[in-house]
């Protein structure tokens, strides 16, 4: 299958290391390897090199460039100016691009956030997940609440476009101090904020536990619950949910997680990153030994590839529609489908809409309220 791309806008970077590792991570992501940094550094950057052989410098300017992990506010500073001086060398990007960077409360060092403005980041994305220590603690998590209020004091003076993530359901913490914390960052320097349900991953610390009896998760019921108080409360202050989990101010949604709803190429450099070029995925090796050494003998390291069926595109466009606030586009999928295929999902949208699961109007199909808790169950009924 050949690995190309006519254009690209949207670039992902991975950056695997992390101080330490959450219990409930099933990331690429690694903790006590700080010495093979340097040598990632010089693969991640030769890889961007390798692909470009095949490729053409792309002449348009990148809509968004993301940082993800791991814990990309571990890069080095000196590494880090390094990958963005080897990234200019085959794309363009300035201050309309949007350039984020993931970051961790309690790794940001000295001179950090200066360096990050320098290269062009301007915007980040604060897993802040809880704000109660003991929680935070018994995850693996080594923050605390005074390092998110550290950081956003001090990020705040130099980046106006912040996200903050959390994650609900996370067992010891009770509906009241959820709603606190949701309060509390209402008065944060944030355009963004990011409300994720806790997802138990086979083979993490946090499934053995539950396994084990040894930590009870909330009911799914009363975090439904939660979840529908969580977007009154952020809609009453001006962030709106134009995505399942995401909520912004106006202006201020992720330019690079749309591209992924909107199944736009994208290409992922790195540990385990993924890419699109609007027909296949790739997938890089996710061993960190095997894709330096890959990368060393100058071969790319790719462990998967999948050029999609049309059985394939069609469910991704109603899965990643509904979740989306502007729906998914009626006329525009039944394109894709056959006469008969387009008679049983038009009749199915109709059953959705009698249950009040969907909206259906001026040819969108949009979850309902209650259609949201059974986003899943929904799609698999509309599926070809």
């Amino acid at each position: 299958m050949r690995y190309h791309f006519d254009q690209l806008e949207y670039l992902y970077i991975h950056w695997p290391f992390c101080p330490y590792k959450c219990h409930f991570c099933d990331f690429v992501a690694m903790a006590s390897h700080e010495q093979f940094m340097k040598d990632y550094h010089q693969s991640l950057c030769n890889e961007i090199h390798l692909f470009h052989k095949e490729h053409k410098r792309f002449t348009n300017t990148l809509k968004t460039i993301y940082m993800g992990g791991g814990t990309p506010s571990t890069y080095p500073a000196h590494l880090l100016l390094d990958m963005f001086d080897t990234l200019k060398e085959y794309y363009h990007f300035d201050h309309t691009t949007e350039v984020t960077i993931e970051v961790n409360p309690g790794t940001l060092t000295e001179g950090l956030l200066q360096v990050w403005k320098k290269v062009g980041i301007n915007r980040l994305s604060i897993g802040v997940q809880s704000l109660k220590d003991q929680v935070l603690k018994s995850l693996n998590r080594h923050q605390t609440v005074k390092d998110v209020h550290n950081l956003l004091n001090e990020a705040s003076v130099y980046f106006d476009n912040i996200s903050v993530d959390f994650i609900l359901g996370l067992p010891g913490i009770s509906d009241d101090e959820w709603k606190a914390m949701i309060q509390e960052a209402m008065t944060w320097p944030i355009k963004h904020i990011s409300i994720y349900f806790l997802m138990v991953h086979e083979d993490t610390p946090l499934y053995f536990k539950v396994k084990s009896n040894k930590v009870s998760l909330p009911p799914d019921d009363a975090m439904v619950d939660l979840y529908d108080w969580t977007v009154d409360i952020l809609s009453a202050h001006g962030f709106k949910r134009y995505e399942l989990s995401n909520f912004a101010r106006a202006g201020y949604e992720s330019r690079h997680n749309q591209a992924y709803w909107d199944r736009k190429s994208y290409k992922g450099f790195g540990l385990g990153a993924c890419s699109f070029n609007g027909k296949a995925r790739f997938q890089n090796d996710k061993n960190l030994g095997k894709y330096i050494d890959n990368i060393t003998q100058g071969k790319a390291s790719v462990m998967m590839s999948e050029e999609l069926t049309g059985q394939q595109v069609a469910r991704e466009k109603i899965m990643l529609g509904l979740r989306c606030h502007k729906g998914l586009d009626v006329i525009e999928y039944t394109k894709t489908i056959s006469e008969k295929e387009k008679r049983v999902f038009l009749d199915e949208v109709e059953k959705l809409q009698q249950a009040k699961l969907i909206d259906y109007t001026e040819n969108k199909v949009r979850l309902t309220p209650r259609g949201f808790a059974l986003e899943n169950e929904v799609a698999i009924r509309l599926f070809p």
